[in-house]
């Protein structure tokens, strides 16, 4: 059932299977495996994650290539509800661990918000990253061509910046070297620095060496048409050509809800988890982007089966057997 401010109150006095945070590929996953193995579950979906920025979908089976991320989403969402998983459009505040139960806070709405909490036996931490993009004063110039030309994520995209003339703009000198990497897909790269750090006089070599010319002025901002990149123009005026880029400034983990909770192993800003997405804590799983590995969707939805899995086997091992009845009442 799809829940919002009208109705959540018929579900504060229950205890769900499981609550999922975050209501991306990984975590919709989980939702259609929990929900069909008859196990009560809420996804609890903030909006406007990564798989939004997706406008095609090229390198994952079943689906066009130009399908985009949206699109696989309200899919997934109406698949989930449809077999009995609810879902509400809020932002989890907090996770408080009540021993055999996880108690999560949420904010529902943006005016007049209200903060009910939900109690679940386990929790699936599935609300992933957002990509750290250039901050420009038009910040809509960034978005007309994020996730069209303009690509996070060489794993995803590389096939696509094949032998294009790229810009490649680092957040940091170390994101620097990421250009030693797409150079597999292209050798035609310019680095940027979008003014954000001083690069020294090794990685200025090192790229000298390689042919990559440097640009440390900030961006002043993106040119091109119909979401095709054309050049990128700096604020002294100058115009760098590129018919495609690849933004490596770092992510933002969505992961502030569990700081709190003890029994957690963190590698950085990721959660250590075992095989089947369990981390140290035996009633939160993580899935995707905040767990150690690959970004990727199919990895992601591969984890949201673990995790959804492991959950049921631990719910079923504990729940006595059904019987036929009627076969043991029979008189002998």
């Amino acid at each position: 059932m799809k829940l919002s401010r009208k109705n959540l109150d018929t579900r504060l006095d229950q205890v769900y299977d499981a609550i999922i945070v975050g209501g991306g590929m990984g975590g919709l996953s989980a939702a259609i495996y929990l929900a069909r193995y008859g196990l009560k579950c809420l996804v609890v979906e903030k909006g406007k994650g990564r798989s939004v920025w997706m406008q095609d979908l090229r390198n994952f089976i079943g689906y066009d290539p130009d399908t985009p991320g949206r699109d696989i989403l309200s899919h997934g969402a109406k698949q989930a509800v449809d077999w009995g998983a609810d879902l509400l459009r809020a932002y989890v505040e907090e996770v408080t661990d009540k021993g055999d139960t996880l108690a999560v806070r949420v904010k529902v709405g943006k005016k007049d918000s209200i903060y009910p909490t939900f109690r679940t036996k386990y929790l699936i931490a599935a609300s992933g990253v957002i990509d750290v993009l250039p901050e420009l004063d038009n910040m809509q110039n960034v978005y007309d061509f994020a996730g069209y030309s303009l690509h996070v994520c060489m794993i995803c995209d590389g096939y696509d910046m094949w032998d294009q003339k790229s810009v490649l703009i680092a957040g940091s000198e170390s994101q620097i070297n990421t250009a030693f990497v797409l150079n597999w897909f292209t050798p035609y790269i310019t680095v940027l620095t979008h003014g954000l750090f001083s690069v020294s006089d090794t990685m200025k070599q090192k790229l000298a060496d390689h042919g990559y010319p440097l640009y440390e002025t900030p961006i002043a901002r993106f040119h091109g048409k119909h979401h095709q990149l054309h050049s990128v123009e700096l604020t002294d005026g100058t115009r760098v050509e590129a018919t495609t880029g690849l933004v490596n400034m770092g992510s933002i983990h969505h992961n502030q809800y569990l700081k709190g909770i003890e029994g957690l192993t963190w590698e950085g800003e990721n959660l250590v988890t075992n095989a089947m997405a369990q981390t140290t804590h035996e009633r939160i799983f993580a899935l995707g982007d905040l767990k150690q590995g690959m970004n990727q969707v199919s990895i992601a939805v591969a984890d949201g089966t673990l995790a959804a899995t492991q959950i049921w086997r631990n719910i079923r091992r504990a729940s006595p057997p059904r019987k036929w009845e009627e076969n043991l009442t029979k008189p002998k």
